[in-house]
């Protein structure tokens, strides 16, 4: 039983597939696989005709019984563009549940909520303190590397997994809308291939905020 996901970028190939495992984790399911990603590009990802095409390349994969679309929210709305295209991948997805996350606005933005999780790691600094509007600005990796070592560049398809296996994601769930999108999105994928989690997301979690 596999979860597959379909995302945009290089480095989300790699590191998505790492977060999503940790949450899986998190949940007591680690049993449950995860597909490597099926990777298509942004302007893609907003079509109507791309996401169906893609998401019946999904269906293809082998042991595929739920599909997570991942790419970054930009300047668009995750509130107004998430529903359209779940609808879309729903559409064509045959009973499959499917789940659809903005990454507001990019990938890296939880990375910058919980960047004292991280401080010494990658070339982060063992000052850095975290954005205090982690969603807000554009320009996620940029902001990032301003947290890192002299001369250090953020590299998104090394950086990027790398970073992904140490975040704390208690932090991320707090601070970072997107990231609680994620997280409910797991629990419903999960809920959909009738699998008991018990209390999600994490009690833990919650009981910090």
């Amino acid at each position: 039983m596999n979860i597959q996901p379909i995302v945009e970028g290089h480095g989300d190939v790699v590191a998505f597939p790492v977060l999503l495992r940790r949450l899986l984790a998190e949940a007591g399911r680690s049993t449950i696989g995860v597909g490597r990603p099926i990777r298509r590009r942004r302007h893609e990802l907003v079509r109507e005709f791309d996401v169906q095409k893609a998401v019946r390349l999904a269906l293809s994969k082998q042991n595929c019984r739920a599909i997570l679309i991942l790419f970054d929210g930009d300047t668009d709305c995750p509130a107004e563009l998430g529903p359209a295209v779940r609808a879309w991948a729903t559409a064509s997805a045959g009973g499959i549940p499917c789940e659809v996350i903005l990454a507001h606005r990019e990938y890296e933005a939880w990375f910058l909520a919980t960047i004292e999780s991280i401080r010494g790691r990658r070339g982060i600094l063992s000052d850095a303190e975290s954005h205090p509007s982690p969603e807000e600005p554009l320009g996620a990796k940029e902001q990032l590397e301003a947290r890192m070592q002299a001369g250090r560049s953020y590299i998104e398809t090394t950086d990027q997994p790398a970073l992904s296996a140490l975040f704390s994601m208690s932090d991320a769930y707090r601070r970072s809308r997107s990231f609680r999108k994620l997280t409910r999105s797991i629990g419903a994928l999960l809920s959909n291939l009738q699998q008991d989690v018990g209390a999600w997301p994490p009690p833990a979690w919650i009981s910090q905020d």
